[in-house]
Order: C-alpha cells, then sequence, then structure tokens
C-alpha cells in the first residue's frame, strides 16, 4: 500500500467511525472517556488540530459539527443525558490518576 493509499484508507475508516458514532446516539461520551478514554468531543479536538496543522480555516464549532453531524448545541440537547452519581465518579476518579502520572 502506498501512502496516497493509506491516506485514503484511513480516511475512510475514520468516515465510518464518524458514521458508527452517529448511529450509536445513545452512547454517551462520558462512557466513551470512561472506556476508551476519548468521546466525540476528543474527535472534534483531534479533527480541529489536524486541519489547523495544514493551516485550514476550521472553527471549533464546524469541528463540532463535522463529529456530531449537527450543531453541538442541538446534539447536547436532543441527545446527551445526566451523567449518572456513578459515571461521575468514575470520571474523576480517572480524571486524578491521569493528573498524578
Amino acid at each position: 500500500m502506498n501512502e496516497q493509499q493509506k491516506t485514503e484508507v484511513e480516511a475512510a475508516a475514520f468516515r465510518r467511525l464518524i458514521e458508527h458514532l452517529d448511529n450509536n446516539k445513545q452512547v454517551q461520551n462520558i462512557e466513551l472517556m470512561l472506556l476508551a478514554d476519548f468521546c466525540r468531543n476528543c474527535l472534534s479536538k483531534w479533527y480541529l488540530a489536524a486541519a489547523q496543522e495544514r493551516d485550514l480555516s476550521l472553527t471549533e464549532d464546524e469541528a463540532r459539527k463535522a463529529i456530531y453531524k449537527m450543531s453541538y448545541s442541538a446534539w447536547k440537547s436532543n441527545h446527551q443525558l445526566p451523567a449518572t452519581e456513578e459515571q461521575l465518579v468514575a470520571f474523576n476518579a480517572k480524571s486524578a490518576a491521569k493528573q498524578q502520572k
């Protein structure tokens, strides 16, 4: 596989990940953070950073829309559930453990 083909395959896999997350909106960002240490917000930040590294004009809102397939505020109001007490405890513990490293 040459570099162009590799880039195309990586891009296709990324698009499939975004589609998969879009088709599974019931999976909450906090659950992704707890299990995989990344979430849709992380993806949008990585997307924005990749654009900026290439001197491409992109806003944070545009990056979020690319990942969420809608505005962030629309996604939050339509799909984000309040975190449970257990999720918050686990998230805070994980964050504290990261800071100690």
